[in-house]
């Protein structure tokens, strides 16, 4: 499978674009926000996901890994395939999106085009309930997670460590990402965006 592809913009449509790569195109199904950022003509790199199917070998391609890791995260949501996650992601940063969750915050969701209401709470449900997984296995694993104060800033922090855990990341790896972050003057979304573009490039 392909960890990414590189090459030159060869057309773009709407969540479709063709990287050739030595005179070969690949055909990469892609979400708004990716597209707004290619080029035809232009170099591009796109993070790849490849579903492999009896009739078909389907490639997602992404501008960032964070953005592929919630493409993962969706698809593995009950009754989201993988046109319903571009969808979303398309209207949802992976930070806006992870904000959605942890706020139970379902019209966010609903404003991706062919996202119902039912499927939204379907999202936040099965990402929060994966959260709570995750924070069971640290407990009986005997780690102990930061412990966060009352605070405002200590607020925003232990709300972006929520949003990271709905994004994928284990509770060490939370930690290790907050660290020395700015929660005095940033917000939730510029928090965990922060992280996004330091850890997952």
């Amino acid at each position: 499978m392909f960890y990414y592809l590189e090459g030159t913009v060869a057309a773009v449509e709407p969540y479709l674009a063709v990287i050739d790569i030595g005179g070969a195109g690949y055909a990469c199904g892609v979400t708004a926000r990716t597209q707004q950022r290619l080029e035809i003509g232009k170099k591009a790199k796109l993070y790849t996901y490849c579903k492999l199917r009896d009739d078909a070998f389907d490639i997602f391609g992404f501008y960032s890994a964070g953005e592929k890791r919630c493409f993962e995260l969706l698809i593995g949501v009950t009754g989201v395939g993988a046109k319903a996650a571009l969808s979303i992601l398309s209207s949802c940063t992976p930070e806006s999106l992870a904000l959605s969750v942890i706020n139970g915050d379902e019209r966010a969701i609903t404003a991706a085009p062919g996202v119902g209401k039912k499927l939204a709470q379907r999202v936040i449900l099965e990402l929060k309930d994966k959260v709570s997984r995750e924070a069971a296995a640290m407990e009986a694993s005997g780690y102990v997670p930061v412990s966060y104060g009352d605070s405002e800033p200590n607020a925003k922090l232990r709300d972006a460590a929520s949003g990271l855990a709905v994004l994928g990341y284990s509770q060490s790896e939370i930690s290790a990402a907050l660290k020395g972050v700015d929660a005095q003057t940033l917000t939730v979304e510029e928090i965990i965006k922060q992280v996004l573009k330091r850890a997952l490039k």
